[in-house]
């Protein structure tokens, strides 16, 4: 097994990960991004870039600084269409000549009653959505990427973003905002799910029962040395989160602003806008499991009590 170099994060310096795979920081720290979003590029010759990341000219330099010499980028891979991680591909692209490629735009995969829901144009969201993102080529789930680098395989991960994608390469996950070592990720109906969220985590861990990953690169922040510890961890959240939800509901109807500061009394009320979001996900969840009642269709002023027949 390959020992993971450390982790020493610095905007705009090459990083060495692993033989044939090193990040270049990009410099956008946020409390939603971590230190940053990381760019990978894996292989050295005919390159894949894995998010290129914001389109800041100073980040797309320090990547394109970071191919070897003789090498050239021959692949652009977002994993998601979030400003944060697919609105440098465009630019990337113009100066590599790769074509750029995702499982879709920034309303692809989304389920039906998601799709449902966005069309009563009620509920908001669209938190970094790249609207403007259109990949030059499609990647289905399951396909897989020959690369002068070896395989790549491209899996469909829904749950924080509809069209998210995970990537599967020597044995390693590039497992995008889907799993992150320093926060749970944000799940902000229409685009994120949790239903769906808890598909891809599921899907996730089987993977780590074949044995099939052994490290996670996420797009923010240091590998996951322990992927199944992480996902255990990400798995037991939700479900304690959603324990406190079902605590907050009362008989009556509430609101979203009232119900936040109930389930999430244990988060600084600064994230609460961002809480309220992840909130909105575990109703809608819980109202199709007929835990939640809404007193009228979903949307952002919808009020939320337990479903009377509990």
């Amino acid at each position: 097994m390959t020992r993971p170099a450390r982790w020493r994060p610095i905007v705009g310096q090459m990083q060495l990960l692993e033989p044939g795979l090193v990040c270049v920081l990009a410099g956008n720290p946020s409390a939603f991004t971590g230190p940053g979003t990381n760019s990978y590029l894996i292989g050295d010759r005919d390159l894949v870039l894995i998010d290129p990341g914001p389109d800041d000219p100073a980040h797309r330099a320090a990547v394109l600084a970071a191919v070897p010499r003789g090498g050239s980028i021959a692949r652009i891979i977002v994993t998601h269409p979030h400003l944060d991680h697919s609105a440098g591909a465009a630019a990337m692209a113009q100066v590599t000549g790769a074509p750029v490629l995702a499982f879709g735009g920034a309303d692809a995969g989304r389920s039906v009653a998601m799709q449902a829901l966005a069309l009563t144009g009620t509920l908001l969201g669209g938190e970094g959505i790249d609207l403007g993102f259109r990949p030059d080529l499609l990647v289905p789930d399951g396909s897989v990427l020959n690369t002068a680098a070896g395989p790549i395989e491209a899996l469909w991960t829904p749950g924080h973003c509809a069209s998210h994608l995970c990537l599967g390469w020597n044995r390693v996950l590039f497992c995008g905002d889907l799993v992150m070592g320093w926060a749970p990720s944000l799940i902000s109906p229409p685009d994120g799910e949790l239903a769906a969220y808890r598909t891809s985590m599921a899907r996730l861990a089987a993977r780590l029962t074949a044995r099939r990953d052994r490290r996670y690169y996420p797009g923010h922040g240091a590998p996951v040395a322990d992927p199944a510890q992480r996902l255990a961890a990400l798995i037991a959240h939700r479900q304690a989160r959603e324990t406190r939800v079902v605590a907050a509901l009362g008989r009556d109807f509430t609101d979203l602003t009232a119900l936040t500061a109930r389930a999430y009394a244990d988060t600084p009320p600064q994230m609460h806008p961002a809480a309220a979001r992840n909130l909105l996900a575990h109703l809608i969840d819980l109202t199709n499991r007929g835990i939640a009642e809404p007193d009228r269709p979903i949307g952002t002023a919808t009020l939320f009590r337990l479903a009377q027949a509990r």
